[in-house]
């Protein structure tokens, strides 16, 4: 195989490589804030190929475009473009999107679908606000939207307690949009884990196509997410999961920093591997950081460390 750029293994420090090496059975890359996390997933990536992995059976899912972007460019920089075009470099959205787009009509959708934007979805509330408020009752369609995100990916219907007009706007809404064959983007998701759950002939052919799966920011996932990862992972549970516990800020729009904490329960005897060198802050920083951060509750034990030395903590 012929790189842009040479894959050299002696770059990476202890802690990468081992990551990088560590292909078959679940693992969790615990790397801290600057310790080459991009570089070491990037690597592990490229290794997989040099190791004889297809690019075919390759998915890496991260959380953003931007994100998707970036990799899937530091990836071709290192391997033919033919051969990067192959590799599935997805955010969750756009993966679960060729799921149903491939097969959705199993669970009473046409398709070719129709995905609801957030300002679709504005304009869909207020309108059924208008339609189902009396004259002295009042709603904010913003926190209705999120109200219905957030029964969504918990799976409970919204509450008596959030009231009686919310609840039905929350009906309608659902019933609005599969009156017009459209989704939103909580429902890509939902959807998609329904579809997998419900057919074991689909559930299988992913599975056969992603062999080996690696998921970016592991620490902002949520429990369907979390679910949709262990339904696409078959028995050889090669999946590795990269994130920070520490970093986790996505905790109120659903985010499980259990997915994290306790991965173990998820899958079976996992490798764990921390990468601890910091390549960005000098030692006295990391000092005081590590300091202040180990008193928090409920989190994975590492400590940042730094060969740019300091003299005086922070």
């Amino acid at each position: 195989m012929k790189n842009k750029k040479t894959f050299n293994l002696s770059l990476l420090n202890t802690a990468q490589r081992e990551a990088v090496e560590h292909l078959y059975g679940p693992v969790l890359i615990l790397a801290g804030a600057g310790t080459g996390k991009t570089r070491t997933v990037i690597s592990r990536l490229v290794n997989m190929l040099r190791q004889g992995v297809k690019s075919s059976e390759i998915l890496a899912v991260t959380f953003t475009n931007k994100a998707a972007i970036e990799m899937r460019e530091r990836i071709g920089q290192m391997i033919p473009k033919d051969v990067a075009k192959e590799m599935t470099v997805c955010t969750f959205h756009s993966l679960c999107v060729r799921i149903l787009r491939k097969d959705i009509e199993k669970i009473g959708y046409k398709n070719n679908f129709t995905i609801y934007t957030a300002s679709d979805q504005v304009g869909l509330v207020r309108k059924l606000i208008s339609r189902h408020s009396a004259k002295d009752e009042s709603l904010d369609h913003n926190f209705a939207i999120s109200l219905i995100g957030r029964s969504k990916n918990k799976g409970i219907p919204v509450s008596d307690k959030e009231g009686t007009l919310i609840g039905e706007i929350e009906a309608a809404y659902n019933n609005e949009l599969k009156l017009l064959n459209a989704v939103d983007f909580d429902d890509l998701l939902i959807l998609a884990v329904k579809l997998l759950k419900e057919d074991s002939s689909i559930k299988n052919f992913w599975r056969e196509r992603f062999k080996f799966i690696t998921v970016d920011e592991f620490q902002d996932t949520n429990h369907k997410q979390m679910e949709l990862i262990q339904l696409l992972s078959g028995s050889d549970q090669n999946v590795c999961v990269v994130g920070d516990d520490d970093q986790s800020i996505y905790g109120w729009r659903g985010a499980e920093i259990k997915n994290i904490l306790e991965f173990e329960r998820f899958f079976k005897s996992p490798k764990t591997i921390t990468l601890e060198q910091n390549y960005r802050s000098n030692q006295g920083i990391l000092h005081t950081a590590n300091s202040s951060i180990s008193h928090n509750v409920g989190r994975r034990s590492k400590s940042l460390w730094s060969k740019i030395d300091s003299k005086e903590n922070v």
